[in-house]
């Protein structure tokens, strides 16, 4: 399963980003191998449409989760559509990895 974690940075020591479609990165996070692959996110400063393309994303870097903070309503309902599960966090003195450590708990 691949989750991906809205990141501020490229590293797991980066902050974790309460935006999704206007987050700096994403961390891809595979839980069968345990890896970790840190895409930047292209539609950061877009005009419109930020939300739906990053979700498009997601769907393209085979997510199955998405964590973040806020989801706009465009984004959602295309996640919805995607059957991309939305986890939101509200943390954002939270580091990637301690959302990396959450996620090896369960």
């Amino acid at each position: 399963m691949k989750t991906i974690i809205t990141s501020t940075g490229d590293s797991t020591l980066a902050e974790f980003d309460l935006r999704f479609g206007r987050a700096g990165w994403f961390c891809v996070y595979d839980a069968e191998t345990k890896e970790t692959n840190f895409i930047e996110n292209s539609f950061k400063n877009s005009n419109g449409g930020a939300g739906t393309k990053s979700s498009e994303m997601a769907a393209e870097l085979g997510a199955t989760q998405v964590i973040s903070g806020h989801f706009g309503p465009k984004a959602k309902d295309l996640l919805e559509r995607l059957n991309i599960q939305m986890v939101t966090m509200n943390d954002e003195q939270l580091k990637v990895e301690d959302i990396i450590s959450k996620l090896e708990k369960n």
